[in-house]
């Protein structure tokens, strides 16, 4: 049933896509490969948790949203984000990826929203962390390849402010090698890298160790492949 919920979900419904407002930056031969906007609780389906009972569905702040209300009870073999929900039934190689986010944490330095993506495995897949404040270990880009995760950023800004109660717009590109993450300025990345490692994998969000709502999520591609994603390890 739950195989049956991602297939029902990833079938491209051509005329209704084609129909959608495409931004500026589409490459050519990128097509909409998948959309959610959780406008009921079923939506949840479509992912694969960390921990399942951190995250909820929720309708307000003017949308309807999937939230990470409290930290995930996993512990991650090497270190690397604790809050992650990955698209499960899709891999994408090259990709924009754009999404409305809020985060609902206190304000401090390292306050932040990640968004996971060439998912391999739990201990391999890059993320981006955007956070108010950038050092070595935040609002950087990140490799996790069976050690603790890793800078691989090769710009990155001083800092991003999430705000209060505020919905941003975040979008990630990947070209072959190349990543670009922007935060609400569509003209001009946050944070960029160049890392080949890790190919087609899965998409997810989330926070290193803070809260936060995401929504209105598009996946633009040439193609995606229909593949469950790896549950994360149980107990850990």
């Amino acid at each position: 049933m739950v195989m049956k919920s991602f297939i029902t979900s990833f079938v491209v419904l051509g005329s209704f896509f084609a129909a959608a407002a495409e931004p500026t930056g589409i490459p050519a031969g990128f097509t909409l490969q998948y959309q959610q906007d959780f406008k009921d609780a079923g939506a949840l389906k479509d992912f694969v948790f960390t921990d399942s009972s951190a995250w909820r569905w929720v309708d307000g702040d003017g949308k309807q949203a999937m939230e990470l209300h409290k930290q995930s009870a996993y512990k991650p073999e090497v270190r690397s984000p604790v809050n992650i929900a990955l698209i499960a039934g899709r891999q994408f190689g090259d990709f924009v990826m754009e999404a409305q986010c809020m985060q609902t944490g206190k304000e401090y330095g390292h306050r932040d929203m990640i968004f996971v993506f060439g998912f391999q495995e739990p201990t391999k897949f890059y993320y981006t962390h955007i956070a108010t404040k950038a050092d070595d270990h935040a609002n950087q880009i990140f490799i996790v390849n069976g050690k603790p995760r890793e800078k691989i950023s090769k710009t990155s800004n001083d800092g991003n402010q999430w705000g209060l109660n505020v919905w941003r717009k975040v979008r990630i590109e990947r070209e072959g090698a190349v990543i670009r993450v922007f935060f609400d300025d569509m003209s001009k990345p946050v944070m960029t890298a160049e890392d080949a490692t890790f190919g087609a994998g899965w998409i997810g969000f989330g926070s290193f160790d803070d809260t936060g709502k995401v929504s209105g999520i598009r996946v633009w591609s040439k193609s995606a492949t229909e593949k469950a994603a790896p549950a994360f390890p149980v107990g850990k």
